[in-house]
């Protein structure tokens, strides 16, 4: 009986846990684009559900007129993760780099960003959240790594300094103690 309980509890004790779980059902207007036309670019991301229920974000960064990123954004209300220290991201790259960003206040001008790889398969990224270094317009800020007790915002961005096409498929955004 016990086991049988916690069997059937597990999965919304574990949805305390789950930042986003994409699907066919999956609102892709909840996410927002942002690229590098907001300074005069014309690199051009796009955001998707496809026909796995992933979300896609792809598109074609250029640097041209001093531009260089896309970025896809999902603001939420105000998520306590007070006991968190880890991020889960399942995903499928395209072999780039990608930054992973929060901010654990929407109206605050700069956010907390770490860089990472993907490898072109199907993969479980880790990010610590003490790493995450605070940045501004791609510089960095002389304030502490992410300490925070709440999350209000993340973002996927791309701008590896050079024109190019990419892909980042989502599955799975998950919170680990």
């Amino acid at each position: 009986m016990k086991y049988l309980l916690v069997l059937l509890l597990t999965p919304f004790i574990m949805n305390d846990f789950l930042l986003f779980d994409f699907n066919e059902n999956t609102n892709p207007r909840e996410w927002r684009i942002i690229d590098d036309v907001v300074m005069g670019g014309i690199s051009d991301g796009k955001f998707k559900i496809d026909e796995n229920g992933n979300g896609v974000f792809f598109g074609r960064v250029s640097t041209e007129n001093n531009g260089g990123f896309s970025s896809v954004r999902y603001q939420m209300k105000t998520k306590d993760i007070s006991n968190v220290s880890k991020v889960n991201i399942r995903l499928k790259g395209d072999g780039k780099n990608y930054q992973f960003r929060i901010k654990d206040d929407v109206d605050s001008y700069y956010s907390y960003i770490t860089t990472f790889k993907t490898s072109g398969e199907w993969e479980t990224v880790t990010l610590e959240l003490k790493d995450l270094y605070p940045s501004f317009r791609g510089q960095t800020l002389n304030l502490p790594n992410f300490n925070g007790k709440v999350l209000e915002e993340i973002v996927f961005l791309i701008g590896n300094k050079k024109d190019e096409s990419f892909e980042l498929k989502l599955d799975k955004i998950e919170l680990v103690k």
